[in-house]
């Protein structure tokens, strides 16, 4: 495939916040390359692939095509094993995607709108012209190529190389980011109607382990953990522990590792010339780990802000900043309230989880939301009023 040797945009990575932002630009008439490192759009898979369905209506119309599993809800264990349910009625009903189709879908439509890709591109600098960034440089099958744009989007993941070549401070504290190792599994006896949780220090210090069923028999399962609590042990050994001690009969299919970025947003996430967007940026959930919903968002709004800035003609920081100061508003400051959150939840202890899951056991099913884990973070922590105060109200 021969490529053009300018582009208005180019976005490095294809995963949903790189394709979303693809998408979003090119339905605006930007001329948009994406260049993704590996051989193929959405391989390999390095994500729960959960989310829910009322935030993927919100961006596209649901495609049996590339949904696994409905789900109806959600069990969360206590360290002592037991379980709150918290139903659809009360927290919505959940998706879990195929994810390689899912983001072939979005680059799909991207290029359906003018967007071109190339995979095995791996980008490994920028180019810059009196100090201004002006292109990227790239290695294509072992042959160096380059090309012109006036602005890249770096969307390729938390340890963005884009970031850290344009200048920006893309350093996270050890706390907020968490290793994490997932099998999918198979020859399961699940309740597959519902994506399960567990908690507890034993089980994954500083995080949780989950069960997202993808069929009656199939499921992905993992592990989330903070290093820093760790004891010299790593994501795949307390993996491996829980799936001896819970599903001792399940047969592997595959396996994958990486890291979640769980702080809050970067300080900066744009300059001249460029944009971070995903886990790039850190947008995703701080609780949960969960990204879809914000990544897709953010993509959003970036494609959005990068597609004016080609009308306009202005790649300026002060243009561009545009696309962080609507993330705040919509997800950024609910973010900062959720890692505050996040400490408090996960330091408490394994006996106050178990008291607190009794607790939510009296409450009827139905009328257990995110609303009564808050209130539980807020009687431990009296002077998150303010926070909430300031964050929504």
């Amino acid at each position: 495939m021969k490529i053009k040797n300018f582009y208005d945009i180019v976005v490095v990575g294809s995963g949903p916040a790189g394709g979303m932002t693809a998408m979003t630009a090119s339905r605006k008439g930007a001329s948009v390359l994406i260049l993704e490192r590996d051989r193929e759009v959405g391989i390999p898979v390095r994500c729960a692939e959960g989310i829910s369905l009322t935030s993927l209506i919100k961006f596209f119309e649901p495609d049996k095509k590339w949904i696994s599993k409905y789900i109806e809800g959600a069990k969360l264990y206590a360290p002592n094993g037991e379980a709150v349910l918290m139903p659809s009625s009360a927290i919505g009903k959940g998706v879990i995607l195929k994810r390689e189709i899912f983001d072939a879908h979005i680059c799909n439509i991207a290029v359906e709108n003018g967007a071109e890709i190339i995979t095995n591109a791996d980008v490994f600098d920028l180019i810059k012209k009196n100090g201004k960034i002006c292109g990227v440089k790239f290695r294509h099958f072992n042959k160096e190529k380059i090309v012109r744009t006036n602005l890249v989007i770096g969307a390729d993941g938390p340890e963005s190389r884009i970031g850290r070549l344009a200048g920006l401070k893309t350093f996270s504290q050890i706390s907020d980011i968490e290793p994490s190792a997932q099998y999918v599994l198979t020859n399961l006896k699940i309740e597959h109607k519902f994506s399960h949780f567990y908690f507890g220090k034993k089980i994954a210090p500083g995080g949780y382990a989950w069960i997202f069923p993808k069929g009656e028999n199939i499921a992905n399962v993992g592990i989330g953990v903070r290093a820093d609590k760790c004891n010299g042990k790593n994501a795949k050994e307390f993996l491996d522990e829980f799936v001896s001690r819970n599903l001792p009969n399940a047969k592997m299919i595959s396996f994958i590792t990486g890291c979640v970025p769980t702080g809050m947003t970067l300080k900066k996430i744009t300059a001249d010339n460029i944009m971070l967007v995903g886990d790039a940026a850190r947008q995703v959930n701080p609780v949960s780990g969960g990204g879809l919903s914000n990544v897709l968002l953010a993509g959003k709004i970036a494609g959005n802000v990068a597609a004016d800035a080609v009308k306009m003609n202005d790649f300026s920081n002060k243009f561009l900043k545009k696309y962080h100061k609507i993330w705040m508003k919509e997800k950024g400051n609910q973010q900062k309230l959720l890692h505050k959150l996040k400490e408090i939840f996960f330091d408490f202890s394994d006996e106050k989880l178990n008291d607190l899951t009794t607790h939510l056991n009296q409450i009827p099913s139905e009328k257990l939301t995110q609303f009564q884990l808050l209130k539980t973070a807020i009687r431990e922590k009296p002077s998150l009023v303010k926070e909430l105060i300031r964050y929504y109200l």
